[in-house]
């Protein structure tokens, strides 16, 4: 486990925080959501790959998203948004189902008007942001959260106890614990892949790359040349989300593209550490546990002296 103080002084390499000296570049994801087309293939291929159980459906009537979210059950989400949108000048078309008609055709026209857009569909896939300053390593108890030599964060189940820190500490309510054992699950960025040179199981089966993985920075450079294109061709919504190693995590080792607010698509605006003021809460209790100890101290050494007096 690395602590923060540590991670911190690493100059956003969180591999060389967590003691490896001579270690591989920092690896990561780039999730473009323009070009998702919400397959979910990256759910199959992660639930496949890693072993992980299936959570059963979800479906709430509100959407077609049926796995609802991440969890512990579900390391890749792919988000289905629908929103209302404006009609944007065009004539309604109403349902049948609501006793209206199909308005007809325009004059001298040989198509019918084309139909009010009331939905606008953003598909994301979702995963752990694998943080540069990551809570839930500084209060795991156990050290089953590590950082690895990729500068990823993953979770060894079989040492994990169950109690839960991490889940409140992730600022992305991304860690969760199975019903079944108590134990915490999240993506290791397929941890045996790398090892073995392979790109992650989502990449590899994403039909559109969405889903990018490659070295952090090459990755970076790429995602700012694609929203100078997508602001060139009029998408002026287009925005990056966990690239930059100066916000409040210090940087995601996976970060998106969006074309919307974040918190349209479930993420925080301003994601912060959550144990940032963890070293100074210990200098605090420290100084009151020797407060309390050189009180108790004097007291006895008061008795102490009245009782030989």
């Amino acid at each position: 486990m690395t602590s923060l103080l540590d991670m911190l002084t690493a100059d956003g390499d969180p591999a060389s925080a967590g003691g490896y000296a001579d270690h591989p570049p920092r690896m990561g994801f780039f999730t473009d959501t323009s070009v998702c087309i919400g397959c979910k293939a990256c759910e199959v291929a992660c639930k496949e790959w890693n072993h992980v159980p299936e959570d059963g459906l979800n479906l709430t009537g509100m959407s077609y998203d049926n796995s609802a979210g991440l969890g512990a059950g579900t390391w890749r989400h792919v988000a289905f948004i629908e929103r209302s949108v404006a009609s944007g000048g065009r004539p309604p078309q109403t349902p049948p189902s609501t006793g209206g008609s199909i308005p007809p055709y325009p004059p001298g026209g040989d198509e019918p008007p084309e139909p009010a857009l009331d939905i606008r569909w953003l598909m994301a896939s979702d995963v752990c942001k694998h943080c540069t300053h990551a809570a839930c390593l500084d209060v795991c108890p156990t050290g089953s959260l590590f950082r690895t030599e990729f500068g990823t964060v993953v979770v060894q189940e079989d040492i994990c106890n169950g109690c839960g820190y991490c889940v409140p500490a992730c600022p992305y309510g991304v860690i969760d614990r199975r019903e079944d054992d108590g134990r915490v699950w999240k993506c290791t960025l397929c941890y045996d892949r790398l090892g073995a040179g392979m790109e992650p199981a989502c990449a590899k089966a994403c039909p559109t790359d969405s889903i990018q993985f490659g070295p952090l920075d090459e990755l970076r450079e790429r995602a700012a040349r694609r929203v100078g294109q997508l602001h060139e061709s009029g998408v002026a919504a287009a925005r990056l989300y966990g690239e930059d190693p100066a916000d409040g995590v210090g940087g995601d080792g996976a970060f998106f593209l969006l074309l919307d607010e974040p918190e349209v698509y479930g993420l925080p605006p301003d994601p912060v550490v959550t144990t940032t003021d963890l070293p100074a809460m210990w200098r605090r209790a420290g100084a009151a546990a020797g407060t309390l100890a050189a009180g108790a101290v004097a007291a006895f050494a008061v008795a102490a002296l009245g009782r030989r007096r």
